[in-house]
């Protein structure tokens, strides 16, 4: 059987992986998936460098269309990245019925619902399991490993630059614009981190997760995001200290009122698997009726680990290349027509429980007032830590830090009182507030 003909849309970093390990290991990939697969043809603006990594075995061009319009091509792997121009080079590959793989969240979280639309009309598939945490499939756990399970909540650390920042936080005691420089040093972050760093790109994965796991559409627009850059060393060594760390987590939820979809730093109790994942590293908890807990860990990006889940979405659709288009897997998991309107929730509706930090003046009566205030709202404290003078401003302090830890309450209620303590004489400082997530 003729091989099925692959075209590459980019060769840096992950194409490059895609294809090497598609050499490598192609006896066993054609084991798997019953015919052979081979990257044909290949775009690149730097046509030399292009050759170099391939030789003479794919033809090597310079526009993306021209792999788009090859007849002979089944498969088109977009790795450009960015929103507009991959958004057209998919769509124009959808049209010409070709399948299409894609590592890139951003541009599914963005236009996943018109490209889904338009590759279920055309009856080819969007395989996008290098869109989320790299290596680990995730993907393909939620759409298909999980599906007879009503999924509950998913709360992932789908961010290696952060966890590598917040892991050496932790470990040396620095504070982020010193553990960002090292991150940029060791190319674990970019010359422009935003994106990661302000949890940008981890909403866009979240964003995915979400879909597939309630059957909603995708609605990046409506996800809270709040990155790691107002965090201090001084809040993760008291996290340490009350039995939790700090992770920039994704977290959706089902609830009655509607979904949760919302990436900001939280407190995960020490204990929990997820909170020991350090460095660079992803890992995804789902918590689903009838499988209840299960975990996935791994590299969640890199080259080959990249690479890894781009060629399992390329032996799927070889697998399913002449099968009906009714009976594949469905883009998001759940029919096109079966999907749900449920609402995703404001943050102001969403209830969690909170770690607050206040700088507060070294006088009685203060922690009266301040609990004071938490009773007037409703909200119940979990526990309360003071630390002495000396272990914040040195002999002759004349300041303290608070740290509440509260019980569930509605994120709305939170901001009022927060408000209400922030108003005090005696708070001398912004008050610090970080969400914490128990994940039973």
């Amino acid at each position: 059987m003729k091989p099925i003909q692959v075209g590459l849309l980019g060769l840096g970093n992950v194409g490059g992986g895609v294809y090497e390990v598609l050499r490598r290991n192609q006896e066993e990939i054609q084991r798997r998936a019953g015919r052979g697969i081979e990257v044909a043809m290949v775009s690149r603006r730097d046509v030399a460098k292009a050759r170099a990594m391939v030789g003479h075995t794919a033809q090597v061009v310079a526009d993306p269309r021209a792999v788009i319009a090859n007849p002979d091509i089944d498969i088109v792997v977009e790795l450009i990245g960015g929103y507009d121009l991959a958004r057209e080079l998919v769509l124009e590959a959808i049209a010409a019925g070709k399948h299409v793989v894609t590592a890139n969240k951003a541009l599914l979280a963005m236009h996943g619902t018109e490209i889904f639309a338009a590759a279920h009309a055309k009856g080819v598939m969007v395989a996008f399991e290098a869109a989320v945490a790299g290596g680990i499939p995730i993907i393909k756990a939620l759409r298909e490993g999980l599906t007879a399970n009503r999924i509950e909540w998913i709360a992932g650390i789908i961010n290696g630059t952060t966890n590598f920042i917040l892991s050496e936080m932790r470990d040396k005691g620095l504070d982020f614009g010193v553990v960002l420089k090292e991150a940029q040093r060791l190319g674990y972050a970019e010359a422009d981190p935003t994106f990661d760093i302000e949890g940008v790109d981890a909403a866009h994965k979240l964003t995915l997760m979400s879909s597939i796991a309630f059957g909603i559409p995708v609605q990046f627009g409506k996800a809270y995001t709040e990155g790691i850059t107002q965090l201090s060393s001084i809040d993760i060594r008291y996290a340490e200290q009350l039995g939790y760390r700090i992770k920039l987590l994704g977290v959706t939820k089902r609830t009655s009122a509607g979904i949760e979809l919302r990436v900001h730093p939280c407190l995960v109790p020490s204990k929990r698997l997820i909170a020991n994942v350090e460095g660079p590293m992803n890992a995804v908890l789902v918590q689903a009726d009838a499988v209840g807990t299960t975990l996935y860990y791994g590299k969640g990006a890199g080259s080959e680990p990249t690479a890894s889940a781009v060629i399992a979405d390329l032996v799927d659709i070889t697998r399913l290349h002449t099968a009906d288009p009714q009976n594949r897997v469905p883009h998001l998991a759940f029919q096109p027509d079966a999907m749900s309107d449920l609402a995703v929730l404001p943050m102001s509706e969403v209830v969690t429980s909170f770690y607050l930090r206040l700088r507060v003046a070294d006088e009685a009566g203060v922690l009266t007032k301040v609990t004071g205030l938490l009773a007037a709202g409703g909200i119940s404290i979990d526990a309360v830590l003071q630390r002495e003078a000396d272990q914040v401003g040195g002999e002759g302090a004349t300041s303290t830090d608070l740290i509440i830890l509260t019980h569930d309450v509605k994120e709305g209620a939170m901001n009022e009182v927060i408000a209400q303590m922030q108003a005090l004489p005696s708070v001398l400082a912004p008050i610090t507030r970080i969400r914490k997530e128990e994940l039973n």
